[in-house]
């Protein structure tokens, strides 16, 4: 894996390029720095086709910033399976942090070919790609092992996504679920749907802002490196996120509640375009399988370690207040968020793609 600096990321030739593609792409979709597997191709680790491996540098991006390391670690260990795969012939020009394309830029640049590989979270996504909400639903899953289960990089479900995105010549090759999205306040207590309403809570994509409509809040949509500041300023009441984004951005430091209920969930994916993965030679298409089914398992295992151990300690020991639901309460949440169950299928084309996707995310 090849890391380069802030200042002098790539090739002058590659920076002025991609500088021309962003042009186009600010008009198409403005930035802002943001937040929030494979099916049936698994590969193992007895992949030996290293050596058949044609030289290739990937450019590779993502907006989420080393500060996020219960994700980032995952980037790191993709990278470098990918080049232990491929003895070596695999390596990457690597832009974190919104160095090369900002959160809502990763897709149309990949599609441009700014970049050959991105890391982006689902939630960013899903309103182009409305099928990826079947496993952002509130309550589709009660625990995370079940969710993580349905998500699996060799699973029957992100086949069948697969098959999905492909049309619109987008693929997975690895695919990191995030634990369960929390409801995060500054001053008040959410036990109820009651408690939010009226309240302003920050949410991700649009599947979010009906959830949280559906709850009685208003969503406010911006990046999650601009929430710390609204929150102290009052802007914003709270936030729907999933526990890494807390000390990824220091919210502690300015939240008192954070209630804990699957009121969401989301994914950190290896997008590709399917053509340009398509056009590659077929060693090469194993090393980078290998290191997305490496990447969905250990880069997973290694973000709940961090989630139930380091994160929750630090968010605790600042203060901070995770409310636990009993069963009444939480069916309460359950029945009033259902509304956005009902927009979720109106956003899938077809409604039997959509009752295919639910049918393989529950358990």
């Amino acid at each position: 894996m090849k890391k380069t600096s802030t200042a002098s990321r790539g090739s002058r030739r590659r920076l002025v390029a991609a500088a021309a593609a962003l042009g186009v792409l600010a008009a198409a979709c403005g930035g802002s720095d943001g937040d929030g597997g494979d099916g049936g191709e698994g590969t193992g680790a007895e992949n030996d086709a290293g050596g058949d491996v044609e030289p290739i540098e990937i450019t590779a991006a993502t907006y989420i910033p080393p500060s996020y390391h219960d994700l980032y670690g995952g980037f790191e260990t993709f990278m470098e399976e990918a080049g232990t795969a491929s003895d070596g012939n695999i390596t990457f020009d690597w832009y974190d942090s919104g160095t090369l394309l900002e959160a809502d830029q990763l897709v149309p640049g990949l599609t441009q070919g700014v970049a050959d590989l991105i890391f982006t979270t689902s939630s960013y996504i899903s309103s182009t790609y409305p099928i990826l909400g079947v496993y952002e639903l509130p309550f589709v899953n009660e625990d995370f092992e079940t969710q993580r289960e349905a998500l699996a990089f060799d699973g029957e479900l992100r086949g069948f996504l697969n098959e999905q995105l492909g049309e619109q010549n987008l693929r997975t090759i690895g695919t990191m679920p995030t634990t369960f999205q929390w409801i995060w306040t500054a001053d008040k207590q959410v036990t109820t749907p009651e408690d939010l309403r009226g309240m302003r809570i920050r949410v991700a994509g649009p599947l979010e802002g009906r959830t949280v409509e559906a709850l009685g809040a208003s969503p406010v949509t911006m990046s999650s490196a601009e929430v710390y500041e609204a929150l102290e300023r009052g802007t914003i009441d709270g936030l729907m996120s999933y526990i890494g984004t807390i000390p990824g951005r220091s919210l502690q430091e300015v939240i008192s509640y954070g209630t804990a209920a699957p009121f969401g969930a989301y994914s950190v994916d290896a997008y590709v375009r399917a053509d340009w993965f398509d056009g590659l030679p077929e060693a090469t298409q194993e090393a980078l399988l290998q290191a997305g089914e490496v990447y969905s398992q250990e880069g997973t295992d290694h973000m709940v370690q961090v989630h139930e151990g380091e994160y929750r300690e630090a968010i605790e020991s600042a203060g901070v207040e995770i409310v636990e639901l009993d069963e009444e309460q939480m069916t309460a949440f359950q029945e009033a968020v259902q509304p956005s169950w009902d927009q979720w299928r109106e956003s899938v084309s077809d409604p039997e793609t959509a009752d295919r996707a639910l049918e393989l995310m529950e358990p």
